[in-house]
């Protein structure tokens, strides 16, 4: 299991500056809670030990989102990180969530977590706990070989194992 923060530096490594793409903390936060719940729903397992919380404009992890607030609304450098220090099957899931849900804006994503049940179902302020975070995404994540799989929500994004 690792830690929040590790998991952000590998989003931010992934951020093609020369295409013209970018990451906020807001949105690096909204992958952050995609990538836990994907791998709660496909693995069983935490993904990383920090704590997401339901504030304000979605799911937030509060570590993560003072070590980058400096940046407030503004995109967060590229940090070089060496990607296989990180397990294969880390590295794959984190891949996949930022190739289905990177590709969204910050208020996009947004938009869909206030949507969502864990979210949602938690008072502001308060954690949002991994059994609501699996039971959801368990419900919209497919493990299916078929890249032509679909979640069962329209709105949500597919991913797929």
């Amino acid at each position: 299991m690792m830690h929040a923060h590790e998991i952000a530096r590998y989003f931010v490594s992934l951020v093609d500056e020369e295409a013209g793409d970018s990451i906020t903390n807001l949105k690096l936060q909204k992958l952050l809670y995609y990538a836990q719940g994907v791998s709660l729903a496909l693995n069983d397992a935490v993904l990383f030990t920090d704590p997401i919380e339901a504030w304000t404009h979605g799911p937030v992890v509060p570590t993560v989102y003072r070590l980058y607030k400096q940046h407030g609304g503004e995109s967060i450098p590229f940090e070089r990180v060496n990607l296989e220090l990180y397990p294969a099957d880390i590295r794959e899931l984190l891949h996949e969530v930022y190739d289905v849900f990177g590709q969204f804006s910050a208020s996009k994503l947004r938009a869909m977590t206030h949507s969502e049940p864990p979210w949602k179902l938690t008072p502001p302020g308060n954690v949002i706990t991994h059994q609501l975070m699996k039971d959801y995404f368990k419900t919209v994540v497919t493990q299916d070989d078929d890249p032509k799989a679909h979640t069962q929500q329209e709105q949500a994004p597919s991913v797929t194992a």
